[in-house]
C-alpha cells in the first residue's frame, strides 16, 4: 500500500513537472498553426466564389466578398450595424444563425428564439473578435464569408456546440449601418 502511495505521488509530481514546463505561448502558437492548416484545407476543398478577397495568412484570417458595394457606408467605432449571419464550423455544421429557415434546415431551430438580424455596436463588448473585424472591413449592403482561427473566436473555451479551439466560418450580410451622432 505504501509503495502504491509513493508511486501515485511520484506520478502526480511528474505530471505537474511536465505541465509546468509547457510554455502557454508555444501552445497557442501550435494551436494557431493547426487552425491555419485546417483553414487552408477547408478553402482548398470548398472554393468560395468571390468578387473581392482579403487575407492575413500570418493570422489565418480569410474573407471572401460575394457582394461588393462601392458606395455603401463604412463602419466606424460607435456606429450601429444590422447583420444577418450564419455561423459554421469547418465541417460546415451550422451552430448559430439569425435566419429562421437556415436554423430549420440545420436542425437548430428554437421556437423560443426570434430570428431577426443582429444589431450591435462594433467595439463595445462583442464576444467574437474575428466577426467584428470582418464587419469593420465591410460596407453597408455587402455580403461576405469570413474564416478565422479559434483565437479570434472562442479560443480554448467551448460554447454550446462549438468545441474548444475551433476555427469559425461566418457568412455575413451587412444590412444596415446607422452612423453614430458626431460629437
Amino acid at each position: 500500500m505504501k509503495n502504491r502511495l509513493i508511486a501515485f505521488a511520484a506520478l502526480i509530481f511528474g505530471a505537474a513537472s511536465v505541465i509546468s514546463c509547457i510554455d502557454p505561448d508555444q501552445s497557442q502558437e501550435i494551436i494557431l498553426n493547426e487552425d491555419k492548416e485546417e483553414i487552408l484545407s477547408y478553402i482548398e476543398e470548398n472554393p468560395l466564389p468571390s468578387a473581392k478577397e482579403y487575407s492575413e495568412p500570418v493570422e489565418g484570417f480569410y474573407m471572401f466578398w460575394e457582394v461588393v458595394n462601392d458606395g455603401g457606408n463604412t463602419v466606424v467605432l460607435g456606429d450601429t450595424v444590422t447583420v444577418d449571419y450564419v455561423g459554421k464550423l469547418l465541417n460546415n455544421d451550422v451552430f448559430d444563425t439569425s435566419i429562421e429557415q437556415v436554423a430549420k434546415d440545420a436542425d437548430i431551430y428554437s421556437s423560443s428564439r426570434s430570428y431577426i438580424p443582429l444589431e450591435f455596436r462594433p467595439g463595445y463588448n462583442f464576444a467574437i473578435v474575428g466577426f467584428e473585424f470582418a464587419i469593420s472591413l465591410m460596407k453597408e449592403g455587402e455580403k461576405a464569408t469570413v474564416i478565422f482561427p479559434s483565437r479570434l473566436g472562442y479560443g480554448s473555451q467551448s460554447n454550446g456546440t462549438i468545441p474548444p479551439n475551433s476555427p469559425l466560418i461566418f457568412e455575413i450580410d451587412l444590412k444596415k449601418v446607422d452612423k453614430a451622432p458626431q460629437n
